[in-house]
């Protein structure tokens, strides 16, 4: 069977890929009432062995509502009139989702504001006071 590359590192087997094909709803005149142009691809990103964990959680959380209680990532495709255009775009935008999940997401490095930085803060917020005070109401002392 061949093999998808995805990334250097990662390669997904086309037995792991299940196509379905649906009636679409949009352009395609007549015709669309009569071929099933539109493509669901399903992708069992619990069981892939293609995948390490770290990429398969970032993928399940990536994925969101396309992913199912079983773990079955299901990408549909209808924009175009034929079959073969919306099976490519499902498989792009398949691997396009597993290339995000692949990259690791950068560790946050915790910072302080400088004193200058609180110092402006601190200035700010006495203009806007004094501001705020200023349009109370008017004490005849």
């Amino acid at each position: 069977m061949a093999r998808i590359a995805v990334t250097d590192e990662i390669s997904i087997g086309e037995e792991e890929l299940h196509e379905s094909f649906v009636l679409a709803s949009g352009p395609g005149g007549q015709n669309v009432n009569k071929v099933s142009s539109a493509v669901q691809l399903r992708f069992d990103v619990a069981r892939s062995p293609s995948l390490d964990d770290e990429v398969r959680a970032r993928l399940g959380v990536l994925a969101g509502q396309r992913l199912t209680k079983d773990g079955v990532l299901v990408i549909t495709a209808r924009a175009h009139r034929s079959q073969e255009r919306n099976r490519a775009e499902a498989l792009e935008r398949l691997v396009e989702l597993i290339r995000h999940a692949a990259v690791p997401p950068k560790p946050r490095r915790a910072t302080r504001p400088s004193r200058a930085v609180k110092r402006r803060r601190l200035e700010s917020k006495k203009i806007r006071a004094n501001l705020k005070r200023a349009r109370g109401p008017v004490r005849e002392d």
